[in-house]
C-alpha cells in the first residue's frame, strides 16, 4: 500500500477528528480511510490514535508520528512546487487560515472568483482568531491583521484597516456623546477579548497619547458580536473599518472622537519560508493583493 497515501489518510483523519469527516474530505470511503489508518498501525506496531464513539485524539506515539508525517509531506509538496512553479500552474490543495468576521464580511465573496481564475485549485479555508502556527499545523497561508508581520515568515502586505471608536446614534442620543477618551470610563463600552491593549484604549490625539482603562459590561472574542451589539444601541465598540466600514458610511454607526485615532492595521498574506514558493500559494497572494487593495478601509 502506497505509504504516502497512508500519511495523508492519517493526517487527514487527525485534521477531520473522524473517520466519517476524512474520508468526505478525501472523497474516499469510510471503510477505505479506516483501512489505510488500520494497516498504518499494523505496519509500525503502534497505535497511532485512541478511538472513542466520540472523538479521536493522538496517542503519544501518533502525535510524534504526525508531526513527522507533516514534514514528509510538506517536502513532496515543496518538490513539487519546485518542479511546477516552471510552468507557472497553480493546482492541488490550499489551506489556507484567516480571521474570522474578516474571512465572512471580506474574503468569502472573492473565493469564486479565485476558482475561476483558477479552477485546478481546491481551497481549504479555515477560520480562526487564535495566531495558528502556519508551519506545525501545515497551512499553506495565512492572513493575519496585525502592526508587524511575524519576523519569522514571509509576509506580504495587502491592504490597510484603521481601528475606529463608534457607536449608533440611539446609544449616543441616550447616553450622551463623549467628549474626550477618559469619559469612556463611564460608557457602556463592549470589549473585543483578542485586543492586544486588554481593556485599556489607547488613542493618538491632539495633545499627544492619551489612554483609558474602559469597564466592558461585555467581552467577546468576535469582532462580527461587536458589531451586532453597536448596531443594537447597547455600547461603544473600538473595531477595524474594515468590518464598520459600510455602517459607518450609511449612518447605523457613528465615529466618535475622530481626533483621537487608534492604531492602524496592516492586513498581511503570510506563509512559510521556502526557496521555492508553491504556484498556488503566490497564484493567492497576488489575487488579493489586488482585490484587496481596491478596498483600503479608512
Amino acid at each position: 500500500m502506497d505509504r504516502f497515501q497512508e500519511m495523508q489518510t492519517f493526517c487527514a483523519v487527525v485534521d477531520a477528528g473522524s473517520f466519517v469527516k476524512a474520508a468526505d474530505a478525501l472523497h474516499m470511503s469510510k471503510p477505505a480511510v479506516s483501512r489505510y489508518v488500520a494497516d498504518l498501525e499494523t505496519r509500525l506496531g503502534v497505535r497511532l490514535l485512541h478511538r472513542t464513539t466520540r472523538r479521536l485524539s493522538l496517542t503519544e506515539e501518533g502525535a510524534v508520528f504526525n508531526t513527522r508525517c507533516r514534514e514528509l509531506l510538506s517536502a513532496l509538496e515543496e518538490a513539487e512546487a519546485e518542479v511546477s512553479s516552471r510552468s507557472g500552474a497553480a493546482r492541488g490543495l490550499l489551506r489556507v487560515n484567516v480571521p474570522v468576521s474578516f474571512g465572512i464580511q471580506t474574503l468569502a465573496p472573492l473565493w469564486d472568483a479565485f476558482h475561476e481564475l483558477h479552477p485546478q485549485v481546491r481551497l481549504d479555508i479555515e477560520l480562526s482568531d487564535r495566531v495558528v502556527d502556519v508551519v506545525e499545523e501545515g497551512y499553506d497561508l495565512a492572513i493575519r491583521i496585525a502592526t508587524l508581520p511575524s519576523s519569522s515568515l514571509i509576509s506580504k502586505r495587502l491592504a490597510g484597516t484603521r481601528i475606529v471608536l463608534c457607536a449608533s446614534p440611539q446609544y449616543l442620543k441616550t447616553y450622551g456623546q463623549p467628549s474626550s477618551p477618559t469619559d469612556l470610563a463611564e460608557h457602556k463600552v463592549i470589549g473585543y477579548s483578542y485586543w492586544l491593549g486588554g481593556d485599556t484604549w489607547a488613542f493618538d490625539g491632539p495633545d499627544g497619547p492619551a489612554s483609558v482603562k474602559v469597564h466592558p459590561w461585555m467581552s467577546t472574542n468576535n469582532g462580527d458580536t461587536c458589531r451586532a451589539v453597536a448596531l443594537a444601541h447597547q455600547g461603544i465598540v473600538l473595531q477595524p473599518t474594515f468590518l464598520v466600514g459600510d455602517d459607518l458610511a450609511s449612518g447605523r454607526l457613528v465615529e466618535i472622537l475622530p481626533a483621537y485615532r487608534s492604531i492602524e492595521l496592516g492586513i498581511y498574506a503570510v506563509y512559510p519560508t521556502r526557496k521555492h514558493v508553491a504556484p498556488k500559494v503566490r497564484a493567492l497572494v497576488n489575487f488579493l493583493e489586488k482585490q484587496l487593495s481596491q478596498l483600503e478601509w479608512r
